[in-house]
């Protein structure tokens, strides 16, 4: 038996339906170009957007089709309509998130230039829509989309969290936010952040394995803050570089100490 017919029958006992990644792909651009037409270069007529609308409720389930298991038997026609019955939500969410990052980047000129070049709005936009099919118990399909947005932004957000309003990411590369994340309204944080479990074992799969964090929250660049029960709570500033794996009372300032010396190069 060569190797061609080894992986075909791998194949065919593989239990799990999976949809073609570049149909995933193209679902979440697509997504994306819709509520954010400044993102296609050009002005959308009504017509073209309804027909975009119809293209990509197709896709989706086309999506949900090629899924062998869908929650509580529920059809495929269910599901998207579900799923996009909550679009015109997500949109209005995603429009104030537009503007707040806009009121919280002195560099950012409009909420079109936030939309069209930011990563850290491009990765929240996606979660939002990613959260909504994992509230939905689809299989499968919310983790590959945001795994396609962790590809293209370097930021990592389990559709599993749970993230408020207004939140907002700055830079973002090396972003990492857990499943069980809890994050609520006003909340910011910077490149390098982790909200992560204090250690992974499989035993632990249906547990709280990572931390809250409360309202209006600054989080600074290259911070870990790690545990199921750990709690930053509201209106806490957490500096630069901090290593948290217990809670912090509301109001705090944590940062991290470090001895910085200067010395003149003519007098060593």
């Amino acid at each position: 038996m060569d190797f061609p017919e080894i992986l075909y029958r791998r194949m065919k006992s593989c239990h799990v339906g999976l949809p073609a990644s570049h149909h995933i792909e193209d679902f979440t651009d697509g997504m994306i170009r819709f509520m954010f037409p400044v993102r296609c270069g050009r002005k959308m007529t009504v017509d073209c957007l309804r027909n975009e609308w119809e293209r990509l409720r197709r896709l989706f389930a086309d999506l949900l089709s090629s899924l062998h298991h869908l929650p509580d038997d529920a059809s495929p026609e269910d599901l998207s309509r579900h799923f996009f019955e909550a679009i015109p939500f997500i949109h209005e969410q995603l429009l104030e998130e537009a503007a707040n990052f806009l009121r919280c980047d002195p560099a950012a000129k409009s909420v079109e230039e936030v939309m069209l070049c930011y990563p850290g709005y491009y990765a929240i936009a996606v979660y939002r829509l990613a959260s909504e099919l994992y509230r939905m118990k689809v299989p499968v399909l919310p983790r590959a989309i945001s795994e396609y947005a962790h590809s293209k932004t370097g930021i990592d957000i389990h559709p599993g969290a749970t993230i408020g309003r207004n939140f907002y990411i700055d830079h973002g590369t090396g972003i990492v936010i857990g499943e069980t994340t809890e994050i609520g309204n006003n909340v910011k944080i910077y490149q390098g952040v982790t909200l992560g479990a204090m250690y992974v074992e499989k035993s632990l799969q249906n547990t709280k394995r990572h931390p809250t964090i409360e309202n209006n929250v600054i989080i600074y660049a290259g911070s870990a803050i790690l545990g199921g029960d750990t709690v930053i709570g509201r209106n806490t500033v957490v500096g630069g570089n901090v290593w948290l794996t217990e809670s912090v009372a509301p109001n705090s300032v944590v940062y991290h100490k470090a001895e910085v010396v200067i010395k003149n190069k003519k007098n060593r």
